[in-house]
């Protein structure tokens, strides 16, 4: 099951039962067990044995992990003796016993036909499930006492290295083969079939920016503390769980804490709720859909069309079949989050009518531009200015863009198209921030002349929305040669 027409009615019925008959007290429990429920659910069936159950349990595992890495180190409750120290609060080992019992439960899947399954494909026995999920608490239980000898920063640094790296081995096409080749060695499965389609991991690339985020600001000492069941949610929560928006821990948890408060049947989220789920639909079960039967770039239309102008038309339908798919789902995740009173980030604001590469990436895919700000360009151009001797600034907006930006462009896939990507969309940040640091004075006094700066912003629009459409065909098509090949067709080259 992926969030298709089907998915967003199942969810939007769930949400009306939600808020029509959980009471104020429950509704953080129902979307935690709503949440874990929803992850297994979304997942599709993958072709390696176990592959949809396993992963989407380790998605779980991996933020109960990062939870106790970044928790207080000790609780203080009231009891009737007084207070009392303990590693964990009453509801988080009901949390922990919770989500455990959940994930067995959700293997006897195994026993249901493959038509009322809410687990896709056939999980592993329950007995076998169980058993795994004690062998990782005790092996972890273990582990966190020799880490809570070392310096908890430490400590977070590494665990944010393993996210890193899972997420590399799960992008990289050798990588995914070599463990697909050996899960598929331990499942006795054909080795032929092995490939990176094995390890389709639904919702990773979100998860891991959630877990670094939280880690991240552990160390800086930014994250409030959150208990387990505040914690797994925010990372998990259903409507953000396949595309974003990414959400900050903080402000999720703001909304989380005012369910007990909110009102079941509100007219007014509903109607705006509804509104947003309409929009978001239209955009992508008709435009998007619309724009993908032959009006859309492909690898197979680059090498078929027969002329310049057809070509452009393909790429600008590409462009706006991207736009109209990815806003879309952001509008829908947004509509349903509100239905379960969380009222998600936005993540478009206009940005094909932005005047300019910087404003472009303020309004598109706005989570992750903030993300990477915040724990990429920041933190790397702080660390250049700390270095003896420092580099120039230049070179220091030079680097920290660049990296920025081809750290975006892996992040889609590990790949040499989406690393020319972010090259891409790099030098444009750069030479923007350098034409806009010499010409502050000049663009000052276009405010008293208003023709020639309406004419001006005109011309940047156009200059800025071409940029980025002809940077979607490093998007678009992953062969590199062609990609080249179908540039220079654009300009008149290479019929």
């Amino acid at each position: 099951m992926t969030l298709d027409m089907l998915g967003i009615a199942v969810l939007g019925v769930a949400a009306l039962l939600y808020a029509a008959f959980v009471p104020g007290k429950g509704r953080g429990w129902a979307l935690l067990i709503g949440s874990v429920v929803g992850i297994y659910w979304l997942q599709p069936a993958l072709p390696i044995r176990f592959g949809s159950y396993i992963l989407q349990t380790v998605t779980i595992v991996l933020t109960v992990m990062s939870w106790l890495l970044t928790r207080p180190q000790v609780v203080v409750e009231q009891n009737d003796t007084g207070q009392e120290k303990r590693p964990f609060g009453h509801e988080d080992r009901v949390t922990l016993l919770l989500i455990g019992g959940l994930i067995v439960v959700l293997a006897f899947n195994r026993f249901l036909a493959s038509e009322i399954r809410i687990t896709a494909g056939r999980p592993p026995s329950p007995l076998a499930a169980a058993l795994a999920l004690l062998f990782v608490a005790v092996l972890f239980a273990g582990l966190l006492r020799l880490l809570q000898r070392l310096n908890q920063r430490t400590v977070l640094s590494g665990a944010i290295v393993v996210i890193v790296v899972l997420f590399v081995i799960m992008k990289t096409v050798p990588l995914a083969t070599m463990v697909s080749t050996l899960w598929r060695t331990l499942t006795n499965q054909d080795l032929v079939l092995a490939g990176i389609v094995d390890l389709n991991w639904l919702g990773f690339s979100y998860v891991a920016f959630r877990l670094i985020h939280t880690m991240r600001d552990r160390q800086t000492g930014q994250l409030p503390p959150l208990s387990l069941r505040e914690y797994v949610t925010y990372v998990i929560f259903t409507p953000a769980y396949i595309a974003g928006p990414i959400d900050r821990a903080e402000r999720f948890v703001k909304d989380f804490r005012a369910l007990l408060d909110m009102v079941g049947l509100e007219a007014a989220r509903f109607t705006d709720a509804g509104s947003r789920i309409v929009v978001g639909m239209f955009k992508k079960f008709v435009l998007a859909d619309m724009l993908a039967q032959g009006v859309s770039l492909n690898p197979i239309s680059a090498t078929q069309v027969t002329s310049t102008g057809g070509l452009w038309l393909l790429l600008y339908g590409y462009a706006f079949r991207l736009f109209f798919d990815f806003s879309g789902y952001t509008d829908i995740a947004i509509g349903l989050g509100l239905l379960f009173g969380i009222r998600l980030p936005e993540n478009f604001k206009r940005p094909y009518l932005q005047t300019n590469i910087t404003q472009f990436w303020q309004s598109w895919h706005i989570t992750l531009s903030n993300w990477v700000r915040f724990y990429v360009f920041s933190p790397l151009s702080r660390s250049l200015l700390r270095r003896k001797p420092r580099p120039s600034p230049t070179l220091i907006v030079f680097v920290s863009q660049m990296t920025t930006m081809i750290v975006i462009g892996l992040w889609h896939g590990m790949s040499w198209n989406f690393f020319i990507w972010g090259i891409w969309h790099g030098v444009a940040l750069f030479v923007h921030k350098m034409w806009s640091d010499r010409t502050r004075k000049w663009y000052r006094g276009l405010k008293e002349k208003p023709r020639q700066k309406q004419a001006w912003t005109l011309f940047s629009w156009f200059i800025t929305f071409q940029y980025v459409v002809i940077g979607w065909i490093w998007f678009v098509i992953p062969d590199v040669d062609l990609a080249f090949e179908t540039i220079g067709k654009l300009f008149g080259f290479g019929w």
